[in-house]
């Protein structure tokens, strides 16, 4: 009884551990490729991580989370379900992408 008890608080340890490590997924939404995007982001599917990655490419680095609702198909509220997954790096986008950073 003693191990079958063990057993059992290990397993839901190692649920709540698997749980909280897959909700603690980050995603900078200026280096991230669709894939990644479509992965982290709740209402993300593989269409609007396409869109965000090409606007991205076409408009440059996103300077805030609320930006992302420029992309066709990307609103306020799916902004708001992801509020804690998303990053902005943007000064390390545009480094990237061989774009000067605009001094503040």
């Amino acid at each position: 009884m003693k191990s079958f008890k063990l057993i059992a608080n290990s397993l839901l340890l190692s649920l709540l551990l698997m749980g909280s490590a897959l909700a603690g997924d980050k995603v900078n939404i200026n280096t991230a490729d669709a894939a990644t995007l479509d992965r982290v982001l709740v209402n993300i599917g593989p269409a609007k991580a396409e869109a965000i990655v090409a606007y991205r490419k076409a408009n440059g680095a996103f300077r805030s989370a609320e930006q992302l609702a420029l992309v066709k198909g990307v609103g306020l509220k799916t902004i708001e379900k992801n509020r804690d997954r998303i990053m902005v790096g943007a000064a390390t986008a545009a480094r990237k992408a061989g774009k000067p950073v605009a001094k503040r």
